[in-house]
């Protein structure tokens, strides 16, 4: 989809900025499993808050439809594989239960089987994910033909799973004429584009700051070029030499081509009325096709950055136990400034959009609400690190409440888009998140 998808603009997320107290450390461990037993007890109050208010889930039943979600995920990795004729995409319902999709194939009644083994309810549809992905294919060879009037409507595009069939993000839904073979694909009403939240104020204050530690969504102030943002810290890590850094939002580095160079754009802790001591450089950033940054610590910074939480201001922290995969209907909540704890599904994967003249791909979609201010923060589902906030359609608007109604009335609904924190791990061997 890239040289079609990459032409078109789509909105993009707003940095952000949080301001919370300390933590203590976490060592750093191999990820492990989240149990469902015992664990709900350590969710901070103000996650289970959100949990309970946007999801309607109670805490442990949060838990255990994270975890069915990761079950899902790894059956689908390998039914790709044994059965491509009819596979076609794995989901949680709303009520948490998993299901596979299963097309008309040689392989299907092998599928169903496996399906059903692993404990899975099977649901029967038209088309496999293999054939969605040819039509994503085809759309991209249609656009190529078009000439820029109607080329440049499309902004996106992804397979719905849950209906099997595709929806295409476009400026002008009832200008956009399809071609035949797209007559079953959904076009929905691409979001307007969002500015970046600047600074008022990045001049250093003279008092050093606390050596607090610094977790995922925690506030942090870039400056680089000239150009100075706010955003939240990501997930804290390693690099492959075992130093701590932080994953975060690719367009939170304001100076992104001097990355890892001796011009490349700092990080500092933010506080009421300016900016703390320096915390570290970005070390490298991706804005084409996946959205993070790696802000690698100074030394006299290195052990606020060695804890796995995430949390939102004057909240206590949830523990990151490892990283997952996004599966469409997995329950996931964000921490952010604004915002501070939202939680929704999952409701798309392996999607492409495009913000501005790049690309974004292997994104996912949640129905949660983000506003100005929530970008660049920690996404999960369970206790496990799922991806970095990095575009949302509701930005502009100043209170989720809004955000609803506006949408509501326009027959849409609140979306976050966000990098997958398992494509940032891949794309950097040796790159790990901190665990317990």
């Amino acid at each position: 989809m890239r040289s079609s998808i990459a032409r078109r603009a789509a909105v993009f997320g707003s940095a952000a900025l949080l301001l919370l107290g300390p933590v203590a450390a976490s060592a750093q461990a191999d990820p492990v499993e989240p149990g469902v037993s015992g664990q709900a007890g350590k969710l901070p109050a103000e996650l289970i808050d959100a949990i309970q208010r946007d999801l309607s889930l109670s805490p442990d039943q949060y838990l255990e439809h994270s975890e069915l979600g990761q079950k899902l995920a790894e059956f689908a990795k390998s039914a790709r594989t044994q059965f491509p004729d009819a596979f076609a995409g794995t989901w949680l319902d709303n009520a948490g239960t998993p299901i596979v999709g299963l097309a008309d194939g040689a392989d299907k009644d092998a599928a169903v089987a496996a399906a059903e083994k692993a404990g899975f309810q099977v649901k029967d549809v038209a088309q496999s994910e293999s054939s969605l992905q040819a039509q994503v294919k085809s759309l991209d060879g249609w656009l190529d033909t078009q000439p820029p009037a109607v080329a440049d409507l499309v902004r996106g595009v992804a397979i719905d799973i849950v209906n099997n069939d595709l929806v295409l993000r476009a400026d002008n839904v009832g200008g956009l004429q399809l071609p035949d073979f797209l007559k079953g694909a959904r076009v929905v009403q691409s979001p307007a584009t969002a500015a970046p939240l600047l600074p008022t104020d990045l001049t250093p204050i003279a008092e050093p700051l606390p050596a607090d530690a610094l977790l995922g969504g925690d506030a942090y102030g870039s400056l680089g070029g000239g150009v100075g943002l706010r955003c939240s810290l990501g997930f804290n890590g390693t690099d492959s030499s075992g130093g701590p850094v932080n994953i975060t939002a690719g367009h939170c580095d304001p100076n992104r081509d001097a990355a890892g160079t001796s011009e490349a754009s700092e990080a500092f802790s933010l506080v009421p009325g300016g900016t703390g001591p320096r915390i570290g450089t970005f070390a490298k950033t991706s804005l084409d096709i996946h959205d993070y940054s790696i802000i690698r610590a100074d030394d006299s910074a290195a052990r606020r950055f060695e804890n796995n939480g995430v949390r939102v201001p004057g909240a206590a922290p949830v523990a990151i136990t490892g990283t997952a995969d996004p599966i469409v209907g997995a329950p996931v909540c964000k921490s952010g400034l604004t915002t501070g704890f939202t939680c929704g599904v999952v409701t798309s994967v392996a999607q492409t959009v495009s913000v501005g003249e790049r690309t974004l791909a292997d994104s996912f979609s949640t129905s949660m609400c983000a506003l100005q201010g929530d970008s660049g923060g920690t996404i999960v589902t369970g206790t496990l690190a799922l991806g970095i906030s990095s575009a949302s359609n509701v930005g502009q608007y100043p209170i989720c409440q809004v955000a609803d109604v506006v949408t509501f009335v326009l027959g849409e609904s609140p979306e976050l888009f966000a990098t997958p924190i398992n494509e940032v791990l891949a794309e950097n061997p040796g790159l790990r998140v901190r665990t317990s």
